[in-house]
């Protein structure tokens, strides 16, 4: 493999006109359990182990993971109840370096990820189509995200994420 699939193993965000957004809802929904199922088997040291050449651990990725959510989350929150809001951008590769996502139990991320995706999956089926069409505004070029669009990219954030893992045990014959 590449660098580049290495990084990008499903592909990048690709946002669709589907306006049947049931099938993003429903990955972002089981996110939580396929990744538990993912890494229930790992040991410390596969937790420990990058997924690529410079990449964040195991360990990492499922930490960002949960404060990338987190912060899709309050963007929603933020995007349902104010006039496109200016969102707030975060360095995540400095919070991957924090000691708590470079050192905490992934079961830490794994309970926090299931009790936000159940709260944001809730939350994602009751929009209508006026909500979905609600936009933030990102500081990185002031662009505009409507809510059908985060929802897909953040559907596509978890699997892209997950596949970083998956390949990594393929690679490293931990099935």
């Amino acid at each position: 493999m590449n660098l580049e699939q290495l990084k990008y193993p499903i592909g990048h965000f690709k946002p669709t006109d589907d306006s049947d957004l049931t099938e993003f809802f429903d990955r972002i929904s089981t996110l939580p359990e396929r990744l538990k199922n993912v890494v229930a088997s790992l040991s410390e040291t596969q937790l420990d182990t990058p997924y690529r050449p410079d990449g964040w651990t195991v360990r990492q990725v499922v930490h960002h993971m949960g404060d990338s959510h987190a912060n899709a989350y309050i963007r929603f929150k933020w995007t349902l109840t104010e006039d496109e809001p200016l969102i707030k951008a975060y360095d995540e590769q400095k919070w991957a370096e924090i000691f708590d996502t470079k050192e905490a139990p992934v079961s830490m991320s794994l309970s926090f990820i299931e009790a936000l995706h159940a709260k944001w999956a809730y939350l994602l089926k009751g929009l209508n189509e006026d909500s979905l069409n609600k936009a933030y505004a990102h500081p990185d070029g002031n662009k505009r995200v409507p809510l059908r669009i985060a929802a897909q990219m953040y559907a596509w954030h978890g699997d892209h994420h997950l596949a970083h893992i998956t390949s990594l045990m393929e690679r490293e014959g931990w099935f």
